[in-house]
C-alpha cells in the first residue's frame, strides 16, 4: 500500500515518499510533509545547484549549502537560480 502525507508543498494529498530523503532532521520534515512530485522538483532544481556551483557531495559544507536550500525550496517557497544562470533549450 502507498504512504499518503499532505504535501506542504503542494498543498495536496498525495503519495509519500518511501524512506527520509535526507540523513537529518530536515530529512525526516521532508519524509513526513512533502510528496513524490514535489521532492521530484526539488531533485531538478538540486541538479541545477550541483552543476552550476560545481558542487561535491562528499565536501560536508556543500552538503549542508544543500540542505539549507532544500528547506528554502520545500518549506519557505524561496527559490534562487544561480547567478548567471541561463536554462537550457529542451
Amino acid at each position: 500500500m502507498t504512504r499518503r502525507v499532505h504535501c506542504v508543498v503542494d498543498g495536496i494529498d498525495t503519495e509519500g515518499l518511501d524512506y527520509p530523503p535526507w540523513p537529518s532532521a530536515a530529512g525526516l520534515r521532508v519524509y513526513h510533509e512533502v510528496g513524490k512530485q514535489a521532492w521530484q522538483r526539488w531533485l531538478a532544481h538540486q541538479t541545477i545547484l550541483i552543476n552550476e556551483y560545481r558542487i561535491s557531495p562528499m565536501n560536508s559544507e556543500q552538503r549542508a549549502f544543500l540542505e539549507l536550500e532544500m528547506v528554502k525550496f520545500l518549506f519557505e517557497d524561496s527559490v534562487h537560480m544561480p547567478p548567471g544562470y541561463v536554462p537550457k533549450d529542451e
